[in-house]
């Protein structure tokens, strides 16, 4: 079965190592609170991207990031001291906090603007546009893993406004203008997208 997440981030590791292995990336991420009772093999979200842990050392976690991960993702971004946000996979009957999140990283966005009024701020993202067709105002989105709704969409940008808590408990506190982010679009809008496609008449051949 494939692996789940809400988007509500557990815990903020932090970059131990980062190693080159082939044509991918090996990366030691130090989080006591997860490393506690996960095993080899288990499945976490590391910046909203699904990977599988494949080592285990008190308080650390090694991942590996395959070549089509690292082009997918902001990983090759990350440094010793990067701060990641982390959750674990859900497991049957747990509830459901956020919205579905698959995982599976749709595109990278880049931080444009920032407003910061008090303990709250709004961020404004650029992403590919064929990653903004799957947004709407009101809807879904995880940014580096975290579940958001949108709060408007306009082309290729989209604004989201955060809370004291998301802002203290996540990646997206520390965010400045020019970052790049992970970022995965709402399930349903994809099976939205797919089942309009698919209705459009096909090319006659002449």
């Amino acid at each position: 079965m494939t692996a789940m997440f809400t988007g509500l981030v557990e815990d903020l590791g932090s970059i131990q190592a980062v190693k080159s292995v082939g044509p991918g990336l090996r990366m030691v991420v130090k989080t006591a609170a997860l490393a506690k009772d996960a095993a080899i093999g288990d499945s976490i979200a590391v910046n909203g991207c699904c990977l599988t842990i494949v080592k285990k050392e008190k308080g650390l976690l090694t991942f590996d990031a395959g070549e089509e991960t690292l082009n997918r993702t902001n990983f090759a971004r990350l440094e010793i001291g990067s701060r990641v946000n982390l959750e674990r996979s859900l497991q049957m009957g747990d509830r459901l906090g956020g919205h579905y999140v698959t995982g599976h990283i749709d595109a990278t966005g880049t931080l444009i603007k920032r407003r910061d009024d008090g303990e709250w701020s709004s961020l404004t993202f650029r992403v590919p546009m064929r990653t903004a067709r799957q947004m709407a105002s009101k809807g879904s989105v995880a940014v580096d893993g975290v579940s958001l709704t949108l709060v408007s969409v306009d082309g290729d940008r989209f604004s989201v406004a955060l809370i004291p808590h998301t802002l203290k408990k996540t990646t997206l506190g520390e965010m400045q203008v020019g970052d790049v982010v992970n970022i995965e679009t709402d399930l349903l809008a994809k099976y939205v997208e797919r089942q309009l496609e698919s209705r459009k008449p096909e090319s006659v051949l002449l």
